[in-house]
């Protein structure tokens, strides 16, 4: 079964955890602290798979975990990594926000690899955390938290064109008269299942990839009929052959059939109808008596060619008119960008820390003296945070007044020359 669209679940490692220990030697009875740093979480990675060409795998598995890091032990020693996932896609796979649905990435062009979810940073072990005041601190940095998303996957197949029309014009038999491809062909309705690809070979040019978009009909854009599934293909599609049954032997009009068909593309994206369009008007060795090929022509072209598309009478069954429209259409692209259409990221889920929701307190101490801050946000900005280098010091001020900690802190009587502490780390207050 074709398969171009999944949802799955995605979790990155968890760090782990620094390790609170103290040297136990002979002749040593007072050692220092020696807790080892825990190993870094594994990352999700997604990567293209040429071998590939459906989503059916996703479909029976929809949950997938790197590994989490390693606690830290003893003698500074430092916790394992977690194992890597990767995660293989076919060339073209569209990876969404399920919630928002907003593009991630677009697997395709150049983008081969790309990290999804970096795993958490291992804790550091509280051989750190020593100093001239504190020489046995009992604190050991938690483990980043793991990072999980939900996905949608969405195959959008890579084709230069792409063949729309009604169900059973003849769109498979011109794919299989261009082409090696061979799709399924009969004289029924939504023969085409899946979209077919094939590569057109052109003497004294270059050739392009052409799409087999499987049947629309009216209310396609709303879920109605086969032709909603693969709407999404026709996406990156710089040229459109609109293939229309002209000689109306299933007694509909070709007109109305190309206004129902255009009228679909807009309310799936409105951009569509706006591509190079070449109406291919097929069919016409099947003609009734008393109809003219000339007539019928005429009348698409003065109905169609003042809004723009070209119209090209054809036969897929003989031949006839075909090579015309091949050359014309490598005309057009000649004309575009031949860059692959490329959906461009609107949502970097490894770069904005989500820390708003979680909660914080903020006490007086008074056995101690000292101000307490704590809480999963805290937990998780100091995991996050290098606190050693001037650029993280700044983001971790920065944090402390986004978050009104600050307000918070002054409220409570802290002034400058107080004790804060943030488990187990202890800093001097000061504006």
């Amino acid at each position: 079964m074709f398969a171009d669209r999944a949802t799955i679940y995605v979790r990155s490692g968890k760090g782990g955890d620094g390790h609170v220990s103290f040297r136990r030697e002979k002749y040593v009875p007072n050692g220092g602290p020696d807790g080892g740093d825990g190993g870094n979480g594994g990352s999700v990675i997604l990567r293209v798979d040429n071998g590939m060409n459906t989503l059916a795998d996703y479909r029976h598995v929809r949950k997938y975990k790197a590994g989490d890091g390693e606690e830290g032990k003893k003698k500074n020693c430092r916790g394992k990594n977690g194992e890597d996932i990767v995660l293989k896609l076919p060339m073209g796979t569209v990876v969404k926000e399920a919630d928002s649905d907003k593009v991630i990435v677009d697997m395709s062009g150049d983008t081969t690899e790309y990290v999804l979810l970096t795993g958490g940073r291992g804790g550091n072990g509280n051989q750190h955390y020593a100093t001239s005041t504190m020489q046995a601190p009992k604190y050991a940095q938690p483990g980043q938290p793991a990072k999980e998303l939900t996905l949608t996957l969405e195959l959008k197949v890579i084709a230069d064109v792409g063949l729309v029309g009604f169900p059973n014009v003849g769109k498979s038999t011109f794919l299989s008269r261009i082409s090696n491809a061979r799709p399924e062909i009969a004289n029924y309705h939504f023969t085409t299942l899946s979209p077919h690809l094939g590569v057109v070979d052109l003497k004294d040019a270059q050739g392009y990839v052409v799409a087999d978009i499987p049947g629309l009909i009216e209310g396609a854009a709303d879920g109605v009929g086969l032709g909603h599934e693969f709407l999404r293909h026709i996406e990156r599609t710089k040229v459109l052959i609109h293939i229309v049954d002209a000689a109306g032997t299933e007694g509909r009009d070709p007109i109305a059939d190309i206004k129902a068909i255009n009228k679909e593309l807009a309310l799936y994206n409105s951009e569509l109808p706006k591509r190079p369009q070449i109406i291919a008007a097929n069919k016409l060795d099947m003609i009734y008596e008393g109809q003219s090929k000339e007539e019928i022509i005429g009348r698409l072209k003065s109905e169609f060619e003042p809004r723009g598309y070209e119209v090209y009478p054809m036969s897929a069954l003989t031949g006839d008119g075909v090579k015309e429209i091949l050359y014309r259409v490598r005309q057009m692209l000649d004309t575009l960008d031949d860059k692959p259409v490329v959906f461009k990221s609107e949502y970097t889920p490894d770069t904005e820390l989500n820390l708003t929701s979680e909660p914080y307190t903020v006490e007086y101490d008074a056995e101690e003296d000292e101000y307490v801050v704590e809480g999963p946000r805290i937990e998780k900005m100091l995991g996050y945070t290098n606190l050693e280098s001037e650029k993280g010091f700044v983001f971790f001020q920065k944090f402390l007044k986004d978050n009104e900690i600050l307000d918070r802190l002054e409220e409570l009587g802290c002034s400058e020359g107080d004790t804060v502490r943030m488990y187990g780390l202890r800093f001097d207050y000061y504006k």
